[in-house]
């Protein structure tokens, strides 16, 4: 189950994680194999923690780090909205997070 930020749960959905992830990779070279597999990675992955409830937080989490190495354009996205950039300064702070990962300067 997935506890959200308003108290609801609900139960965890993989085509909900594609469907969100599917948008932030719109326009993108990013296939439906790739998202399948990607919503696979997150359904594992919060399934390895073995916890009957998670917060909605976690599967956000549980996307980043795969969506990043599908697609880093996809992953600026999801992360804009999942972490409530507001200012180009946090798209920068990004970018540059994501250059240093890479050794790029």
């Amino acid at each position: 189950m997935v506890s959200k930020r308003s108290g609801v749960t609900e139960p965890f959905s993989r085509d909900k994680v594609v469907a969100g992830v599917r948008r932030a990779c719109q326009g993108r070279p990013v296939g439906e194999d790739s998202l399948a597999q990607l919503g696979q990675r997150v359904e594992e992955a919060i399934r390895a923690r073995g916890a009957a409830e998670i917060p909605s937080n976690e599967v956000g989490l549980a996307i980043l780090g795969p969506l990043r190495e599908l697609d880093e354009v996809a992953y600026l996205r999801f992360a804009s909205v999942y972490r409530g950039f507001e200012t180009l300064a946090d798209f920068e702070a990004e970018i540059e997070q994501l250059k240093a990962e890479k050794g790029e300067s």
